[in-house]
């Protein structure tokens, strides 16, 4: 048995990026565990676009057949003006972003994506052993008298043990708090509505079928607010997320049920097919607070890492969360499958090295979006939609950096010597 072989890895957090951590590990010959806190593993009723910088993760980790049978491959990213729908800008995806970037843009359910992991983690012919899954797990204390081997203790009495526990629980992760990261949470001020609206209503309405004449990818600009659409499951669903100022309520309670109607109304104004389109929604909709976290490069303490939203929790205007989630599945994952027991610290060190800036980076450019997107008619509008034309980025990151991803093989390997004591 190799060295990583022998190491034993505690996830706490079943969602996407947990799922991609444990299946990454896995495939290194790690002993994984995840402990999820809800009573059974799933995802939300919403979509996900997966950018070329988590599909060749997702690739990589050998799921391309299962990701073939669920995925919608968009053929544009379209771009248009809230008054009137104006095109202001189309730019080619399918073919064009496999042969740039050698991995693709898909869309997904969210559940189906999930699933995919889930049943990838829990397969006896996969290679490594088969991730060990604990729902109703709610991580409520970490034992670390040993330093080397935190101990994860649930409401219910279990405790794992392990040389590495990752934190991959959310933006409001219990493992940030129980090992006493500094808080960092931040409100954006808004909040998205969300919503999966049923594609044959959309091809019944002469006003809104040309929403599947072509897959595409779709943002809608304007004042205060935007507007995403694409479509999942092969046009069986439209997914909708429209981003507003939000309510003393949803910032209250983090998400709430919202009415149809007021959907349509916060885009009554806008050009007409955008209403139109919203109140085929069904009574499913929900309002989610846009919480996020400042930039913070510390990720680790001793033997006790944060991944995903826990570390870097950003907002939706480069629909890269759970991507971001992804590559530091890849990363960490590599890192400890190069090392022994006797290295796990320098893994994890480099780990933080190779993610966080990348991270980082990203975490800034979606916060500049948020006003770069909901910029008032205007000379700065117009020169924004000169930007946007030109697909060169949006912020102070580009298409191409983005989607080229954290490289999987750092060549620069020299050892770093960060220190995490608190």
């Amino acid at each position: 048995m190799a060295p990583s072989q022998s190491l034993e890895i505690t996830v706490v957090g079943g969602g996407l990026g947990g799922l991609t951590a444990a299946l990454a590990l896995r495939r290194h010959g790690f002993r994984v565990t995840v402990l999820e806190a809800a009573p059974a593993l799933g995802e939300v009723g919403a979509g996900i676009q997966t950018a070329p910088n988590a599909s060749r993760v997702l690739i990589g980790l050998g799921l391309r057949p299962e990701l073939e049978r669920i995925h919608t491959a968009p053929q544009d990213q379209v771009r248009r003006r809230w008054a009137d729908g104006t095109v202001i800008a189309q730019l080619p995806l399918g073919q064009r972003v496999v042969d740039a970037y050698g991995a693709p843009y898909w869309h997904y359910h969210r559940a189906d994506l999930h699933r995919v992991l889930l049943d990838a983690c829990l397969d006896p012919g996969g290679p490594g052993p088969v991730v060990g899954v604990h729902t109703d797990a709610k991580v409520v204390e970490l034992d670390r008298s040993d330093a080397d081997r935190p101990v994860a203790v649930t409401a219910r009495g279990l405790r794992v043990a392990g040389d590495v526990l990752v934190g991959a629980d959310g933006i409001r992760s219990g493992v940030r708090d129980l090992a006493g990261f500094d808080d960092s949470l931040l409100f954006s001020g808004e909040m998205a509505y969300r919503a999966l609206i049923p594609g044959d209503l959309i091809a019944a309405d002469p006003a809104t079928r040309f929403l599947l004449d072509r897959y595409h990818s779709t943002i809608w600009y304007g004042p205060d607010k935007h507007l995403v659409h694409y479509v999942i499951r092969q046009g069986e669903f439209l997914n909708v997320v429209a981003i507003v100022p939000c309510t003393p309520e949803v910032e209250r309670d983090w998400t709430a049920p919202a009415p149809v109607e007021d959907l349509v109304e916060a885009f009554a104004d806008w050009d007409d097919r955008v209403p139109a389109m919203l109140s085929k929604a069904k009574e499913d909709v929900a309002a989610f607070a846009l919480y996020h976290r400042r930039r913070d490069p510390l990720w680790v303490d001793g033997r006790v890492a944060l991944l995903g939203d826990a570390c870097h929790a950003m907002l939706p205007y480069q629909a890269q969360g759970a991507s971001q989630a992804m590559e530091d599945a890849a990363v960490l994952a590599e890192e400890l499958g190069a090392t022994g027991r006797s290295g796990v610290d320098t893994a994890l060190a480099r780990y933080v090295h190779r993610r966080a800036k990348h991270a980082g980076m990203v975490q800034d450019a979606s916060w500049q979006n948020m006003s770069f997107y909901h910029l008032p008619d205007g000379p700065a509008q117009r020169e924004r939609d000169e930007k946007l034309r030109r697909f060169d980025g949006e912020s102070d990151v580009s298409y191409d950096w983005l989607w080229r991803g954290s490289p999987l093989q750092d060549p620069d390997n020299e050892a770093i010597t960060y220190q995490f004591a608190r």
